[in-house]
């Protein structure tokens, strides 16, 4: 874990893709995207049926390793609202002990708006905590400092003539992107003109590391 100051609070940026809010011992992640493997098999495209529960094994070696008490899941953790009825029993066991464990929240996004049963937690379309809101989709309308997901910003480099990619977080002085945390989950480059429309001119890409945090200034 390594330092980001983000809007007057101290977090800790974890290159898996998650925030820790040590004040709070919150736990933050975007984009879990559960039974999205599922789905796509129901429209004809078979994967390996096991995206949930490997994404629920991260997320719990988490909350281990940061202590978290509080944990945030800033939108589309599932792929849709009705993956809740497609979750495996392996993976809704596991899930309603992480939810009996730590004082869950359930972010809704564009993917799962109409999440209703979710095992566990409280569900709301976002929040305001500590004067920081929390919600899926970034709104460049809102001044107010914000933690969002949505776009799975990854950052895209050429290193020795070879192409790199590496999930990122987006970060202005007021608005911080989160990268998609789900096993089974892409990437839009960090630079595209949607992210630079959500947040601004004036961002950045922050990929951490385990000792170190490395910064890209992203052209409009």
């Amino acid at each position: 874990m390594v330092p980001l100051s983000f809007a007057g609070h101290d977090f800790r940026a974890l290159a898996q893709g998650a925030l820790y809010w040590p004040a709070r011992r919150a736990l933050l992640v975007a984009d879990l995207h559960f039974e999205k493997a599922s789905w796509f098999a129901g429209h004809g495209q078979m994967l390996p049926p096991y995206d949930s529960l490997a994404t629920l094994h991260a997320v719990e070696a988490l909350i281990a390793r940061t202590g978290a008490g509080e944990l945030w899941c800033l939108g589309d953790s599932f792929h849709d609202s009705l993956g809740c009825e497609r979750l495996p029993e392996d993976a809704r066991a596991l899930l309603e002990r992480l939810t009996a464990r730590v004082d869950w929240h359930w972010i809704t996004g564009n993917h799962d708006e109409a999440l209703a049963d979710p095992f566990g937690g409280r569900i709301a379309e976002e929040a305001e905590v500590d004067g920081v809101m929390l919600r899926h989709e970034a709104d460049p309308a809102d001044a107010r400092p914000e933690l969002s997901g949505h776009f799975h910003p990854k950052l895209r480099v050429s290193v020795r003539g070879r192409l790199v990619s590496r999930r990122c977080f987006v970060a202005t002085a007021t608005k911080l992107i989160l990268p998609a945390f789900g096993a089974l989950t892409g990437g839009l480059d960090a630079r595209h003109r949607e992210i630079v429309r959500a947040v601004g001119p004036r961002a950045e890409a922050l990929v951490a590391l385990e000792d170190r945090l490395l910064r890209f200034p992203l052209a409009a």
